[in-house]
């Protein structure tokens, strides 16, 4: 499993990234924690983002309170809804973030199924939590979760200058499909 952690200060953008897959039917609402869910699948974004700033102190000098992140598996392995939840819950747990306040949203906008987890990062104190060794630990999670969900070791493809230039695919993520173009044509 690759696990991509992106940390930020537009937590009203990651609800609008999520809600628009929503919107679009590649993505439902699987989970939430401490944030409102009414079992729909779907996300009242505006409530979301309430819901979220409740949790957020107004005396905190984190400039970054929020975290993105998206759990991939391997292509090959398929995982419930109730699999991809608990697979989600068990990370936020080992992360050290359970007791924060996250969203679960299941992406099918592309062949791979995943999850992203859109997190505060900001205690009710006022501190960050601690992401020290975030990658190290990162991957050390999803070596575990993969050995606990009976799934396939999974990396992180590198772009490599040899590698061809596949086609855009007009249905796929297209901002993610011309990022990899451009980073593949400047290496040649």
């Amino acid at each position: 499993m690759v696990a991509k952690i992106s940390i930020g200060n537009s937590l009203y953008g990651a609800l609008i990234y999520n809600g628009e897959k929503i919107n679009k039917e590649r993505g439902r609402v699987l989970d939430t924690n401490k944030i409102y869910n009414d079992g729909s699948g779907t996300v009242d974004i505006h409530r979301a983002y309430e819901d979220f700033m409740r949790w957020i102190p107004t005396s905190s000098r984190t400039e970054r309170p929020m975290m993105h992140i998206s759990l991939n598996p391997h292509p090959d392995d398929i995982l419930s809804d109730s699999d991809f939840t608990r697979l989600a819950h068990d990370y936020m747990q080992m992360m050290g973030f359970a007791d924060m306040p996250y969203l679960i949203v299941k992406h099918e906008d592309i062949d791979r199924h995943h999850v992203h987890i859109v997190a505060l990062r900001v205690g009710t104190d006022g501190r960050c939590i601690s992401d020290r060794n975030n990658f190290y630990k990162n991957k050390k999670v999803c070596r575990e979760l993969e050995q606990k969900y009976g799934l396939k070791v999974a990396e992180r493809e590198k772009i490599t200058p040899d590698m061809p230039i596949k086609k855009v695919d007009p249905n796929g993520d297209l901002k993610r499909q011309v990022a990899n173009t451009v980073k593949m044509v400047g290496m040649r």
